[in-house]
C-alpha cells in the first residue's frame, strides 16, 4: 500500500478514508476514486486496496469562500486603534482608501497569492473575489485592459486556488449617481468600460478549468438602475451576480431618503431577485426583506468576522433558518481566514443577541455544527458557481483533518463537526486536495516560504513607508 498522496493526472487514483462526510452523510470505510480531477466513484463499508492512498484522518468537503477583497488582507489588524469615539465602518474605510493608493499590480499579485495559500490551508478551495481595484493611482486604465484582474488570476493559478472572479462595477459615491471621491479613483468604471473589462476577464479565464466568472455591482449607492439593467441585459449568461447590500444603517437611511425604499426592498421590487444573486452582508432587514431573499432562493453572503470587526450588526440568522434561507460564508476583509472562526462567530452572535443557546439549526438537522457546515457548503457552491462536496461528478476537492487531535480522534461522527467548530482553536486542516491535486501537505504549501517573504515586504511598504 503506497504512502504517498497523488497529484492530479489522467489515470484514476484511489483513496481510502476511515471516515468521510459524503453528500449523503457520514460514512465509514470509504474507498473513492478520482479521475481527470473529478470524483469518479464512492464505496462505503470497504477496506483499503493495495493500490489506494490511505488518508490519515476524517475526510470532509472543502468550502467556497463567497466574498473576498484580496488587497484588504494587507491592512488586517491595522485599524484597531481608536481615533474617534464614534469609530465605524466609515472611519475604517478612510484608512483603506489611504492604503490602496500604495499598491502596484505586483503588490496585488503578492497579496492575493499569500491570501489564497492561507485560505487553502484553512479548507477553502474556491473564492469569490469581489474585485474592484482596477486602475492606477490616478484612476487611469493600465495599458493592458484588466491588468489587476490578471494579477488575481495569476495568484490563483500559482497557489492552486479555484477562483470565481467578480469584476466590480463601481461608478458613484452615493445614491443618485453622486460623483466619486478622490479615494475611489482606482475603482471607477463607466458602464461601457465595465462591459469591456468583463469581456477581457472572460477571455483571460477561457482556458482555466477551476475558474469561473461572475457579474458584480459594488452596491446600490455605487451604481444606478439603468446601469444594472444595461449590464444584466448585455451579460445574459447564467452566472452568479454579487452585490454589497444593507451592510450599514447609514446605507439603509440613505436608500430610504433617495428612493423611499430600503436597499433589499428596492432591489427586489425594481430589479428582481433569483437564485443567481448573492447579497453580501444583507445585515439590516425587515421581515419582508428577509422573506423575499429566502423565497427568491438568493444567497445571503455572510462574513461574520468582518461584520463583527467593522461593527456592522448581526444578521437575522435564526429567522432566516426558519425561512429555509440559503447562505454562504466569506472572509471579506480577511481579519480571519478560519472556517471555524467564521461559523462559530455566526452562531455565537445569534446566541448573544437572543441570550439562548443552539440557534442555527433546522428541523431536519438539529446538530448546529453539521447544519452550519452543510449550509455553508451549499450556499458557497451556489454563490461561486461550483459543485464542491464528496459526490460523483463533482470536482475532487477535499480536506483531511488532523486525527492526532483528541477531539478528532475520539469523537464519533455525530459529534465530530461540533467538536471541531466549537472546541478547537488551532488549525486542524492537515491536507487539502484541489481537483485531485494535493495542494496542502501536512499543513504546508510548497510555495509558502517564498510567498510569505514577499508578502512581508509589501506589508512594510504599504503600512509603514511614506
Amino acid at each position: 500500500m503506497t504512502s504517498q498522496y497523488s497529484t492530479h493526472c489522467d489515470s484514476t487514483q484511489y483513496y481510502f478514508a476511515q471516515r468521510a462526510l459524503l453528500s449523503s452523510g457520514w460514512a465509514k470505510g470509504v474507498l473513492f476514486s478520482v479521475k481527470n480531477g473529478q470524483f469518479h466513484s464512492f464505496e462505503a463499508d470497504s477496506s483499503p486496496t493495495t493500490d489506494c492512498h490511505v488518508l490519515s484522518g476524517p475526510v470532509l468537503p472543502t468550502l467556497a469562500n463567497v466574498h473576498s477583497h484580496a488587497f484588504q488582507r494587507v491592512m488586517a489588524g491595522a485599524a484597531e486603534v481608536s481615533l474617534n469615539p464614534n469609530d465605524s465602518f466609515w472611519s475604517w474605510r478612510d484608512l483603506m482608501y489611504k492604503i490602496v493608493q500604495k499598491l502596484t499590480p505586483d503588490d496585488a499579485h503578492i497579496i492575493a497569492k499569500q491570501l489564497y495559500i492561507d485560505m487553502l490551508k484553512a479548507g477553502y478551495t474556491q473564492v469569490g473575489e469581489f474585485h474592484y481595484l482596477h486602475h492606477d493611482v490616478g484612476g487611469k486604465h493600465y495599458n493592458q485592459l484588466g491588468e489587476m484582474s490578471n494579477q488575481i488570476i495569476a495568484a490563483a493559478d500559482e497557489s492552486g486556488m479555484g477562483l470565481t472572479l467578480l469584476p466590480v462595477l463601481y461608478s458613484h459615491s452615493g445614491f443618485g449617481g453622486q460623483a466619486p471621491s478622490a479615494g475611489q479613483a482606482r475603482f471607477i468604471n463607466s458602464t461601457d468600460s465595465y462591459l469591456a473589462l468583463h469581456q477581457a476577464c472572460d477571455k483571460a479565464l477561457a482556458n482555466h478549468a477551476r475558474h469561473k466568472l461572475g457579474i458584480c455591482f459594488h452596491s446600490l449607492r455605487a451604481v444606478t438602475k439603468p446601469q444594472i439593467e444595461t449590464v444584466l441585459s448585455a451579460l445574459k449568461q447564467e452566472v452568479p451576480i454579487h452585490i454589497h447590500i444593507a451592510e450599514q444603517q447609514k446605507e439603509v437611511q440613505d436608500s430610504l431618503a433617495f428612493s423611499g425604499q430600503r436597499p433589499v426592498e428596492w432591489l427586489h421590487n425594481e430589479i428582481g431577485l433569483n437564485e443567481r444573486w448573492c447579497l453580501v452582508h444583507a445585515t439590516h432587514l425587515t421581515d419582508a426583506e428577509r422573506q423575499a431573499i429566502a423565497t427568491s432562493q438568493a444567497i445571503a453572503g455572510l462574513c461574520p468576522t468582518t461584520e463583527a470587526n467593522l461593527g456592522d450588526g448581526i444578521f437575522p440568522g435564526v429567522a432566516f433558518e426558519q425561512d429555509n434561507g440559503r447562505w454562504g460564508i466569506g472572509s471579506d476583509s480577511h481579519v480571519s481566514l478560519s472556517i471555524v472562526e467564521e461559523l462559530r462567530t455566526y452562531e455565537y452572535g445569534q446566541r448573544l443577541r437572543d441570550q439562548q443557546r443552539n440557534r442555527l439549526y433546522r428541523a431536519d438537522q438539529t446538530s448546529v455544527g453539521d447544519n452550519l457546515y452543510q449550509q455553508a457548503l451549499l450556499g458557497g457552491n451556489q454563490a461561486c458557481g461550483v459543485s464542491l462536496g464528496l459526490s460523483q461528478g463533482n470536482r475532487a476537492d477535499f480536506m483531511v483533518l488532523d486525527e492526532s487531535h483528541p477531539f478528532i480522534a475520539a469523537s464519533e461522527a455525530k459529534d465530530l463537526l461540533n467538536r471541531w467548530l466549537f472546541a478547537t482553536n488551532e488549525n486542524l486542516v492537515k491536507d487539502v486536495f484541489v481537483a485531485g491535486k494535493h495542494i496542502i501537505k501536512d499543513f504546508h504549501h510548497q510555495q509558502e516560504e517564498s510567498s510569505r517573504l514577499a508578502f512581508t515586504q509589501v506589508i512594510k511598504k504599504a503600512m509603514y513607508h511614506a
